[in-house]
């Protein structure tokens, strides 16, 4: 048997595997005040993976991840729907898709680049890499 582990894509991958895959789930796993006010990739579905007022690792993570690929469940295979993981800049959902990795999830994708990307040398997000940077769909409230 072999063990599953996370595949890390770029942001443009991961579009892509979207429109390839119909069925794969983009999660965003940023805080709430993140995902509503600094905007999210069209389509994404929230749930944090560390939010306030606490900021600690959200106890319901897996399960909520659990009740979105129910009805995707590969039956030939066993294996689950593509589940692709975005925060800020690929650390938080790397360290969410471990998790799901250690509790039976196949295919888990970290979005390495985030939605925003690294800082550059003025401090600035979106200026170097992500989802934003590379110009693809994005909302915000």
């Amino acid at each position: 048997m072999t063990i599953a582990t996370i595949k890390t894509i770029s942001s443009k991958q991961a579009w892509q595997l979207r429109q390839d895959e119909p069925k794969a789930l983009l999660i965003d796993v940023r805080s709430q005040m993140e995902f509503l006010f600094i905007g999210h990739p069209v389509g994404a579905i929230h749930i944090p993976w560390i939010d306030e007022p606490d900021w600690t690792i959200n106890p319901h993570f897996t399960p909520e991840v659990r009740k979105l690929v129910l009805g995707g469940l590969d039956h030939k295979s066993g294996q689950n729907v593509p589940i692709l993981l975005i925060c800020r800049s690929g650390k938080r959902s790397l360290e969410a898709g471990e998790l799901l990795i250690q509790e039976g999830f196949h295919q888990v994708y970290n979005v390495a680049d985030g939605f925003e990307g690294e800082l550059d040398d003025q401090h600035h997000r979106s200026t170097l890499a992500g989802w934003r940077f590379e110009g693809l769909p994005w909302e915000q409230c």
